[in-house]
């Protein structure tokens, strides 16, 4: 049972339910039918940027994330480590982009 707050007045509703039975508010659609935005850069792009050049940050720069890419450039993508984190991210698809949305496979 997975409760989750209310649009209209932030109290805790079941997740699945269509209204909010306290003011009325529609609550969307179900969870499984919901709709995520996604990033409008490329998954493939993303993922190979990150394998050939990740330890200068490019791919970094590619998704709008011009500071941390600075920071991998100069540091050599955290020794490696943190190019090697990001690309794992990137495959799992739970990289995001400068706006905060993932960059994942269409």
């Amino acid at each position: 049972m997975t409760m989750v707050f209310c649009r209209g007045c932030a109290r805790e509703i079941h997740e699945t339910a269509p209204t909010c039975p306290q003011c009325g508010a529609p609550q969307g659609l179900p969870s499984p039918y919901r709709q995520t935005p996604r990033s409008d850069k490329d998954f493939a792009v993303t993922l190979l940027l990150c394998f050939f050049v990740g330890f200068l940050g490019v791919h970094r720069f590619y998704v709008g994330k011009i500071g941390t890419g600075l920071l991998q450039l100069f540091t050599f993508g955290g020794f490696g480590i943190w190019a090697f984190v990001d690309f794992i991210m990137v495959a799992l698809g739970r990289f995001t982009d400068s706006d905060g949305l993932e960059v994942t496979y269409r």
